[in-house]
């Protein structure tokens, strides 16, 4: 039987690989984060590089790679923590030591991390928020946030299942005078077998693979943004397929209507 959320919730208190930082917490003191600045020294122990995901929901990508390159430190941060235990509960009982996971909203990213004290930011398969730029992961409000907390060179990578993600990223990177380092339209096709992009899979994007939906990958440098970078004026073609429930789309992307 599957655990409750409150569950959960209960074994996540006790799990020490967790930081649960929500805003009632931060309000209550203060806005003040004790570790920033300090993940090497007090959290990981360690000078490693941190590589950052975001959005990292159960956890597996954050794990995947934990596991992968044992000499970097890895933080996944969500504020679901119902989502986050998954992966929690594998990293505590596996001992990855380099792998800790931080329960709170990515808006307060700065209250978190010091400047340039993350190595690399992951996102990984976002919700495009087709209707709400602004709250669009790889828009240029959150990418700002991004800049202040990377070092250089300031490394970005989405992997996406979404065409409309993907484009929209491309424009944000080409109006502001962003490098995109790699550029992959189809991981399964265009990745080398060994490749993470290709070994390292969450649940949920097998299931995009499955149903036909190519999977997206950028690697971009923020080294460049502008202090106000802009929106870029594009019309982009929704995905056609997020316009149906979970089920429903699993129907129409079987029936071959796909993205282009």
């Amino acid at each position: 039987m599957s655990k409750s959320k409150l569950e959960k919730f209960a074994e996540i208190d006790r799990l020490t690989n967790v930081l649960q930082y929500p805003f009632e917490t931060l309000r209550r003191e203060g806005m003040t984060f004790p570790h920033k600045g300090h993940w090497s020294d007090e959290v990981f122990r360690n000078g490693n590089p941190i590589i950052l995901e975001l959005g990292c929901g159960r956890g597996e990508y954050t794990v995947e790679l934990g596991r992968t390159y044992r000499d970097h430190n890895f933080i996944g941060m969500d504020i679901k923590g119902n989502r986050l235990w998954a992966g929690a509960k594998t990293a505590d009982e596996e001992g990855l030591e380099n792998v800790r996971f931080l329960r709170a909203e990515i808006e307060f990213l700065d209250t978190f991390f010091a400047p340039g004290e993350i190595s690399e930011i992951w996102l990984t398969f976002p919700d495009p928020q087709m209707r709400k730029s602004r709250r669009r992961l790889t828009s240029p409000r959150f990418m700002s946030m991004y800049r202040q907390i990377l070092a250089e060179p300031s490394v970005l990578h989405l992997k996406t299942d979404s065409q409309f993600l993907f484009r929209y990223t491309e424009a944000v990177a080409e109006v502001n005078g962003l490098t995109i380092e790699e550029r992959v339209t189809d991981v399964g096709e265009e990745a080398t077998p060994d490749s993470p992009l290709r070994t390292i899979q969450t649940y949920y994007e097998q299931q995009w693979i499955a149903r036909g939906i190519s999977i997206k990958y950028l690697r971009l440098l923020l080294d460049q943004l502008p202090e106000d970078p802009a929106e870029p004026e594009v019309e982009i073609e929704p995905d056609s397929y997020r316009s149906y429930g979970r089920s429903r789309r699993s129907e129409v992307v079987g029936k071959g209507i796909q993205e282009e």
